[in-house]
């Protein structure tokens, strides 16, 4: 009955002084609410108002600096106790360091100079068992001004020929340090590397182009490189500056290489590249094609126009030692023929003997004309004896009469067609029929133009053909 009854007690006490305490709260309320002061405020309010803030201030102070001292104090612990001149790990094992990189462009590629210009993010990690720490941070992010207090790697390019680090606004380089000891290194540099060009199939051609790193000083047994599932980030979404190329893949290299100072671990990274035929097909296949094409148009030509034919010829084959020319203008100096020189060679081949085959031509045809034209006539030979008296008789004849027999050919055409020369005698010689020579008249073959200057009287007289023709004492034939 007890325990029944001190429930309902309790519930009534609480009631009654909540009634009681409700109407005094919203009393103070109103009475703050009414009472305004106007003017200074007393002295005593005024420092205690002062009070409150101070003390809110100091609050929120040690609200957002509250971890600051804490950081600063361990990267003061950590950067005290580490010697960055020494390696980790040293007299124990060797130090590994994993890579990778984030390549931002790449290109242009030289092809005279051979080398090629690539923009990487290179991203180095390695466990040093000095920057471990026991705190709430899992890392510490560092600025690129304290890379020279910590141990870096001395990692370099070897065929690298030039190299930025980037240093706007800022110097483009970073460093993490994780609780454990783990230790980020990541940079932002621009280097010019060598690339050997094997350009004997050149345009059709594909190159690999490395980019080697590997320690300065730590040999083989003292730091180690190694690529994590090879990753290589490649942003597609900036423009590479390849323009010829096209970029095919990547791929990579580890090797030893003895030197005198040790066998140092070499990282090769290869950047697979080929070529585009369209930029050279228009440059170079096209024009000489044209070219080649435009020299056998001469073949057409007639044989009679050999200014025409020769222009035609010559042009081609001058227009072609041009071409040869400005194709290895961009060009390295290279000892073996490649696939583009051998093929304006042949081009070179085919104008040449479209101007050969001309001059062969027109040679011939020359001398089968020469060969065609009139032949000499001449007496058939006689006894040495007998041509001596009819020669000694002709000359007596000839001061006795001072005349002359003069016989003019005259071709005349026959009734079949063919033209027939005939002798008309002008004036009879003595009596004594002897042997005269009489010169006919040249009958060259018919010729759509006029002879060259240098053909003259003499070539004239030269193909005169002769004709010995008998008379007798009375004049007659």
């Amino acid at each position: 009955m007890l325990s029944k009854v001190l429930p309902v007690l309790l519930a009534i006490v609480l009631i009654l002084q909540s009634r009681v305490e409700g109407p005094q709260t919203e009393s103070n309320d109103e009475a703050s609410a009414h009472d305004v002061i106007y003017g200074p405020l007393p002295q005593s309010l005024e420092n205690k108002l002062l009070s409150e803030k101070t003390r809110s201030t100091k609050t929120e102070t040690r609200r957002r600096v509250g971890k600051l001292p804490q950081a600063s104090r361990i990267l003061n612990t950590l950067l005290s106790n580490d010697d960055h001149k020494l390696r980790p790990g040293i007299g124990e094992k060797p130090t590994v360091v994993t890579v990778e990189i984030s390549v931002n462009s790449l290109g242009p590629l030289s092809i005279q100079d051979m080398e090629y210009t690539i923009d990487i993010m290179f991203s180095q990690t390695w466990h040093d068992e000095r920057l471990c720490y026991n705190d709430t941070f899992e890392s510490l992010v560092l600025s690129g001004n304290v890379v020279s207090q910590l141990w870096i790697p001395d990692t370099f390019f070897r065929n690298s020929k030039r190299t930025q680090e980037h240093e706007i606004t800022m110097p483009n380089q970073m460093v993490r340090i994780y609780k454990d000891g783990k230790v980020l290194y990541a940079i932002r540099m621009t280097i010019d590397a060598g690339c050997s060009l094997h350009m004997l199939r050149f345009p059709m051609d594909s190159h690999s182009c490395p980019l080697s790193f590997s320690s300065f000083s730590y040999p083989e047994n003292e730091m180690t490189y190694k690529w994590e599932n090879f990753k290589l980030e490649i942003n597609e979404k900036n423009s590479w500056k390849l323009f010829q190329f096209d970029f095919t893949g990547v791929s990579n290299k580890t090797e030893i290489i003895s030197t005198p100072a040790g066998d140092f671990m070499v990282m090769t990274i290869f950047f697979n590249v080929s070529r585009q035929f369209g930029y050279v097909a228009f440059q170079n296949y096209v024009p000489s094609s044209m070219t080649t094409m435009l020299s056998w148009v001469s073949f057409w030509i007639k044989t009679e126009s050999a200014p025409a034919r020769t222009s035609v010829g010559v042009t081609s084959v001058v227009t072609m030692t041009t071409l040869g020319t400005f194709s290895r203008k961009n060009f390295p100096r290279v000892s073996y023929i490649t696939a583009l020189d051998f093929y304006i060679a042949i081009c070179f081949v085919f104008c040449f003997c479209a101007v050969l085959e001309f001059a062969v031509l027109n040679f011939l045809i020359y001398n089968q004309t020469k060969a065609h034209a009139s032949p000499k006539l001449r007496h058939p030979c006689i006894d040495s004896r007998a041509h001596t008296r009819v020669c000694a008789r002709a000359r007596a004849c000839t001061r006795q009469h001072q005349e002359a027999f003069v016989c003019q050919i005259v071709t005349t055409e026959g009734s079949d067609g063919e033209d027939r020369p005939s002798c008309s005698a002008q004036q009879s010689p003595s009596p004594g029929a002897s042997w005269y020579t009489v010169r006919q008249p040249p009958q060259f073959p018919k010729r759509s133009k006029p002879l060259a200057k240098g053909v003259g009287r003499k070539q004239q007289q030269q193909e005169q053909p002769e004709i010995f023709l008998p008379h007798s004492p009375n004049g007659s034939l």
